[in-house]
């Protein structure tokens, strides 16, 4: 019999012995009785402690076809003071450094992922070509493509595993990420939205900000194997931020020959803000005037009431420069993640995949971001923006007539102008930079 099986059947014995003797004794002592208790308690404790193990162990099993040798297998209970089903068979050491590099998190963040993932990346093999590879080597799989950027042929070959097993893991991993795990990349509610713009207020004293957007491309290589650097081989991505570079939007999947202002008109966001479905709290009153929530944008946005922008040819020692200097402050987040998603190595380079994966690639990287901050883990946060300055490469000012000059803007400009009375010049070093530094 089990171990745990027989413990608890052992400590079912004792506890009813005593029980029965408290039964057929009901006159003793009352002491002797109230020492009894906390013997029985300890036993039924013992019992309750045992079974739990043994239902845990059973759960842990995962309902898959396999070979007798890997019936004969220990379970995953088993090794979990090792890295994990499998890899550290392959290579792979629990050194800190080692395991970051391979996979932008911490081992015991791996761990907690594979078990979240497990039934999603096992519920879907090939059709009559089950894989037989344990949620550790799936994901390892998934993500060491999505942190080295290493070729299909060069991970099948660390992992030992055939190429089209390689492909099917890392899209497995993109599709359930992007599927079932979207909502860790949503856009929060009043009473969140109130903690981030609190936070903003206190950075720079501007307040009723709820987040930092901007945008960026990445690019990829044509199908047919060509390399061109035509804006039509990008992909424009979209985020929202807040102070902690953890995204509240992103929009993926437009061509990168738009404008940033375009992009935003094409997404979503830009219509359920139009809609009042998005930052539609109660405004408040800023020397008379009524500020709504509202985004930060650089340059290539529009000034809008509920997006602020920098003043043009501000003055020097005006209010104007002093909410430029907060504006530039502020946005600093939302580089940062932006370094962060291009410090992804398959992110890092053109992506040499077809449209449609490609913008799956770059949702999972976002959504794997957002989760690593869930769990204070930093391994994957780029930190180092001295290469950086304030206005992305990859942003594209086009002019668009139909987001300027409109009657909105007069309202806008009216808010901006009483926000800038509110900004003050902070020296955070862990915020401020260089503008004038370039961008790599």
């Amino acid at each position: 019999m089990d171990s745990q099986k027989l413990s608890a059947f052992l400590s079912s014995l004792v506890s009813q012995l005593f029980l029965l003797l408290l039964l057929l004794f009901p006159d003793s002592d009352a002491t002797q009785r109230t020492n009894l208790f906390p013997l029985i308690s300890h036993f039924i404790s013992s019992q309750q402690v045992a079974a739990s193990l043994t239902f845990l162990s059973i759960s842990r099993k995962r309902k898959r076809t396999h070979s007798s040798e890997e019936e004969l297998e220990p379970t995953h209970d088993d090794k979990t003071s090792r890295l994990g089903h499998g890899l550290s068979q392959l290579g792979f050491t629990q050194l800190p450094d080692s395991f970051r590099n391979s996979f932008k998190m911490s081992s015991s963040t791996f761990r907690w992922l594979s078990g979240l993932l497990e039934p999603l990346l096992d519920c879907r093999d090939p059709v009559g070509l089950p894989l037989n590879l344990s949620a550790d080597i799936r994901l390892g799989i998934g993500l060491f493509r999505l942190v080295n950027g290493s070729t299909y042929s060069e991970i099948a070959t660390r992992f030992e595993v055939t190429e089209s097993v390689t492909r099917f893991c890392v899209k497995q991993l993109c599709r359930v990420l992007c599927t079932n795990f979207r909502f860790w990349v949503a856009f929060p509610g009043p009473e969140e939205l109130g903690l981030i713009s609190k936070s903003f207020e206190e950075l720079t004293g501007l307040p009723n900000c709820c987040g930092v957007i901007d945008c960026t491309r990445f690019k990829i290589i044509k199908i047919d194997g060509s390399n061109s650097s035509k804006d039509e081989d990008s992909i424009a991505v979209q985020i929202v931020v807040d102070s902690s570079s953890r995204m509240l939007s992103i929009v993926a999947g437009i061509r990168g020959d738009k404008g940033d202002s375009r992009v935003l008109k094409s997404s979503t966001l830009y219509k359920d803000i139009e809609e009042k479905k998005l930052l539609n709290s109660s405004p408040i009153c800023v020397n008379g005037v009524a500020v709504d929530q509202y985004l930060i944008g650089d340059g290539g946005y529009p000034l809008l009431p509920w997006l602020m922008v920098p003043f043009v040819d501000a003055n020097p020692g005006s209010s104007e420069e002093n909410f430029n200097a907060a504006h530039n402050l502020m946005r600093v987040p939302a580089l940062k993640a932006i370094a962060s998603l291009k410090n992804w190595g398959v992110l890092s380079r053109p992506i040499d995949e077809d449209f449609k994966t490609a913008v799956a690639l770059i949702g999972a990287c976002s959504i794997l971001h957002n989760a690593l901050l869930m769990r204070e883990d930093f391994s994957g946060l780029f930190e180092e923006l001295g290469d950086y300055s304030l206005h992305d490469e990859s942003s594209q000012y086009y002019s668009d007539a139909s987001l300027e000059e409109n009657s909105t803007e007069k309202k806008a400009s009216a808010i901006r102008s009483a926000l800038a009375t509110r900004a003050r010049v902070q020296h955070d070093s862990s915020y401020h930079r260089d503008p004038s530094s370039s961008v790599q």
